[in-house]
């Protein structure tokens, strides 16, 4: 049985789920880029998820980077943080489904960060893998790879990073 997306009156009083993401550069200042697990189409996107109750948006960032990429906190250094919230919208047919229905979408805070490492340091194979493959990306073939309801976002964040990329 499918339900049908909340009203816009209902979404309008939702929150935003506060969270972090982290765009991680390499020496040739390319970005990190994973192809979703759970999603059939050919969708990428940059480590980034959800702020934990008493954690710093940093420290959650940091914590997406090994969680999802299997890349220490110790191999990557910050550079910098967007100067504001950035927030997306989910698309209707994800509204009702997506964290149980609580959220309207994200407000999230990016990092820019320099990776130490190398190649070998990247295990996708995480404990909750959210990735089936990765490779390093310029930002303009991010962009087109991303989810349609998130491009906004990520041509924002890479604006405000467009000295680093």
């Amino acid at each position: 049985m499918q339900h049908a997306p909340p009203d816009a009156a209902t979404v309008a009083k939702l929150p935003y789920r506060p969270g972090a993401g982290i765009v991680l550069l390499n020496q040739d200042r390319k970005i990190f880029a994973g192809r979703r697990i759970d999603n059939a189409s050919d969708a990428w996107q940059m480590p980034q998820g959800g702020i934990d109750y008493g954690e710093l948006p940093e420290e959650a960032a940091l914590r997406e980077l090994t969680e999802e990429t299997g890349v220490p906190s110790h191999k990557a250094t910050i550079e910098r943080q967007t100067s504001n919230w950035l927030r997306y919208e989910l698309p209707p047919e994800l509204l009702g489904k997506l964290w149980k229905g609580k959220y309207r979408g994200q407000e999230q805070m990016w990092f820019a960060a320099r990776f130490l490492g190398t190649d070998a340091d990247v295990n996708i194979a995480t404990e909750h893998a959210e990735f089936s493959e990765w490779r390093w990306m310029a930002a303009a073939d991010l962009i087109e790879k991303i989810v349609p309801f998130k491009r906004d976002l990520y041509t924002r964040v890479f604006e405000e990073f467009s000295d680093l990329i």
